[in-house]
């Protein structure tokens, strides 16, 4: 059984000399890692030591991150509270707590500090499963990285850009006997956490297209379990988004929906591809 980053258990790798892992000690095609630089298959320890690594270089691409935005605090405070501009004539927001303030700017550079270091985790992340791949499924480093930024950078925008109209919606459900004051730590709290998991909802995609890379995931599995698939989407859209009004549910779920059938064309390419390399490597030393 191979994992995500290539490793096999103990027998089977003396069974199949002509496997992913024979490709670390030979391919020097694009993304060796230091250990697959060494040459031979990776140990568990060499694994664990891989990721430790690689979680290292993104808690500092975090912290780098964090430091960024607390010092440009001010012009992404007047971005974050826009949407709430568009829909009061006094969009102040209003402190309570004296520790308030810090612990939104905190929290804020917190957010955005994930958001600024998402290339290098996600960097990172494939830097840690490539061993396991084929050469040819290598190439799609930077494929893999671009769009998994530019969705999750997708699935933020969406979500600011819903946010007046959820925002209108709650008012509007609460009746008019109700005065709308908000304070900065309720309010800096839902708009991260709606771009957040609009943006983490939009890498669905990449998700299953790497399970799919990995061996864990068949297409054929996928499309039997389509309309299953269907009602998870909607029921986990439903939990995961902050607002709970309709017009954010609908403008996560609909593009996960599509996301899940674009994975499926884009998977079935994957998978003829490697079928024909495995085809021509079994070829090879019998020819």
């Amino acid at each position: 059984v191979r994992s995500a980053a290539g490793l096999r258990t103990g027998g089977e790798t003396d069974a199949l000399p002509a496997t992913r892992g024979r490709h670390h000690a030979v391919s020097t095609e694009s993304l060796p890692s230091d250990a697959e630089a060494e040459g031979g298959q990776m140990t568990l320890v060499e694994h664990l030591t891989e990721l430790r690594k690689r979680l290292i270089i993104s808690v500092v691409a975090v912290g780098i991150g964090m430091l960024v935005v607390f010092i440009f605090y001010d012009p992404i405070f007047d971005f974050l509270v826009s949407p709430y501009c568009a829909t009061s004539d006094d969009c102040r927001l209003l402190q309570t707590d004296p520790l308030e303030g810090f612990g939104v700017r905190m929290r804020v550079a917190g957010y955005g500090g994930i958001a600024l270091a998402m290339p290098v985790i996600l960097w990172q992340l494939w830097r840690f499963v490539a061993p396991g791949l084929y050469a040819n499924e290598k190439r799609y480093a930077i494929p893999f990285v671009a769009s998994a930024l530019t969705l999750f950078v997708l699935g933020a925008g969406i979500a600011y850009a819903t946010m007046p109209m959820a925002l209108e919606f709650l008012e509007d459900i609460g009746g008019d006997n109700l005065e709308q004051f908000y304070s900065p730590d309720r309010y800096f709290r839902l708009v991260t956490y709606m771009m957040l998991a609009f943006g983490i909802g939009f890498e669905f995609p990449i998700l299953l297209l790497f399970l799919i890379m990995a061996g864990v995931l068949e297409v054929d599995t996928l499309r039997r379990g389509r309309r299953m698939a269907f009602v998870i989407i909607t029921v986990v859209v439903a939990l995961i988004t902050p607002s709970g009004d309709p017009y954010s549910m609908l403008a996560l779920s609909l593009p996960m929906i599509l996301f899940y059938e674009i994975a499926l064309r884009i998977g079935s390419l994957i998978e003829k591809r490697r079928a024909a390399a495995e085809a021509a490597e079994v070829a090879g030393p019998a020819g």
